[in-house]
């Protein structure tokens, strides 16, 4: 389950270019809040924050108590944000309104644990990532922040596919056609060579 935080953002009266270039020169980026079966909202807020919160674990699944002057505005996620090229500062975000009934879809991050427990690996055998998020369909508040892949006992040439994982009851993967691959434990270039030396 995800964790909630809190975002304060100012309202915004104007849309358009003009606006946003004024915000900006305000030291803020603009911002939209949409979804939930209400009217969009204009709002700006800091680039630091948003910024601060892009590099903490769970991004992608976090929940927020959005403020909009002080006054709250309701559950929400940070959708998508818009980064400068250059900078590689946030320019704009967009802020989805959630509630108990929403259904979203994100990508979530892969994170493969006990690599020291892995006896392919310790052989030096090569940890191939297939896949380091995967999409996923739920309701806010299951979101995991990530899916943990271990690697306990995986030999060379194993593999670990999305049924192995524990995945939150409630939630599921866009992909549902097939048992796709998340990692393989790869043979050490070593004994590739070694084995099309002896092939040839």
């Amino acid at each position: 389950m995800t964790d909630i935080g809190t975002l304060a953002v100012k309202g915004r009266d104007r849309a358009g270019k003009g606006a946003a270039r004024a915000t900006r020169r305000e030291g803020l980026i603009p911002g939209v809040i949409y979804g939930g079966r209400q009217a969009p909202a204009l709002v700006a807020i800091d680039p630091r924050v948003v910024l601060g919160e892009m590099k903490r674990a769970g991004f992608s699944t976090r929940l927020f108590d959005i403020l909009v002057d002080g006054e709250s505005a309701g559950r929400v996620m940070i959708h998508d944000v818009q980064m400068h090229p250059v900078t590689d500062m946030p320019i704009h975000a967009d802020f989805l309104r959630v509630d108990a009934e929403t259904e979203v879809t994100v990508e979530v991050p892969v994170h493969f644990i006990n690599e020291t427990r892995s006896p392919g690996l310790k052989r030096g055998g090569v940890l191939n990532i297939v896949r380091h998020e995967v999409e996923v369909v739920g309701k806010p508040d299951l979101l995991p922040a990530a899916l943990e892949v271990d690697l306990t006992g995986l030999e060379i040439s194993d593999s670990v596919h999305i049924s192995a994982v524990a995945i939150p009851a409630g939630v599921r993967p866009t992909i549902t056609e097939r048992d796709f691959t998340l990692c393989t434990i790869a043979a050490p270039s070593v004994l590739k060579a070694d084995s099309e030396t002896t092939e040839a």
